[in-house]
């Protein structure tokens, strides 16, 4: 008898005993929590800074313009945005805007410089971005491609711990979590960045 045999005989075992019909799982994770809008902003931007992302604190009436500074000093002269964003956040920006389609094939996504996306919910916690597919946030190749993410997080969308975060997502959407700039380490524990995204993570947090 192979390895092979000795595995599939146990998975056929424990088939044959396990329940017949599919048991609930207890879910008790603690959930409820809240703390004040100054605590919340300062966990989830020390999050952030540790994971190497960059943090720019504004009012909803300062977005335009802090996307438009963020992406100057980054260099970007060409930045894509999915179809649904807020226009207004790119009234100051004087480069070329690209609306992102299903149409445009991933790899053509190379020629930008950087993506502007918004979200739809944020662990302070872990400093956990989750994007949803919205309008807002496109699909997951716009923010796989370029080097530079610049995401638009509102304080009212950040929660405490991760179930709170999840209890605000639609469990049949595509959901993708940032936590920070892209990066692994090699054999040597080197940190290497922009392996499976983009190497620069800007998010723009809207008091």
């Amino acid at each position: 008898m192979t390895s092979r045999d000795v595995v599939l005989g146990r998975i056929r075992d424990a088939l044959e005993l396990a329940p017949p019909v599919p048991q609930e799982i207890p879910r008790e994770y603690r959930t409820g929590r809240s703390m004040p809008k100054d605590e919340l902003e300062e966990l989830l931007t020390d999050r952030l800074v540790d994971y190497k992302a960059t943090v720019h604190p504004c009012t909803s009436d300062d977005v335009p313009g802090t996307v438009a500074r963020v992406l100057h000093d980054a260099g970007v002269k060409r930045v894509g945005v999915p179809a649904g964003l807020d226009d207004s956040w790119l009234a100051e920006f004087d480069g070329e805007v690209v609306v992102d389609s299903p149409d445009v094939p991933a790899p053509q996504l190379d020629s930008l410089d950087g993506v502007v996306t918004g979200s739809c919910v944020t662990c302070a916690e872990t400093g956990t971005i989750f994007l949803d597919g919205g309008l807002d946030q496109g699909r997951r190749a716009l923010t796989l491609v370029p080097d530079l993410h610049v995401c638009v997080v509102d304080l009212s969308t950040v929660e405490v711990g991760v179930p709170e975060a999840i209890r605000r997502l639609v469990p049949e959407r595509p959901t993708t979590m940032i936590s920070g700039p892209s990066a692994t380490s090699d054999i040597e524990l080197q940190r290497v960045e922009g392996v499976h995204g983009p190497r620069n993570l800007h998010v723009i947090l809207v008091r």
